[in-house]
């Protein structure tokens, strides 16, 4: 990946939501360390439910696993 469109992908992406996990707090940009940051959302409203889709996440990937497994 270009130099450039890295650049571009990083700045895009400080302008985006984060679910800080630490404070529950919905944030712009890099404003947390990124060890306590879930995301990029494309809206305040979908950084909100980040636990919500997290929770989603994991029960699909659990019910994969336990596809794989049968």
């Amino acid at each position: 990946m270009a130099a450039q469109e890295r650049h571009g992908i990083q700045q895009d992406a400080e302008h985006r939501y984060w679910y800080n996990m630490r404070t529950g707090a919905v944030e712009q940009g890099f404003q947390s360390p990124s060890l306590d940051r879930v995301g990029p959302f494309a809206t305040r409203v979908e950084a909100e439910h980040a636990l919500d889709k997290l929770r989603e996440n994991s029960a699909k990937w659990a019910e994969d696993d336990r596809a794989e497994d049968r």
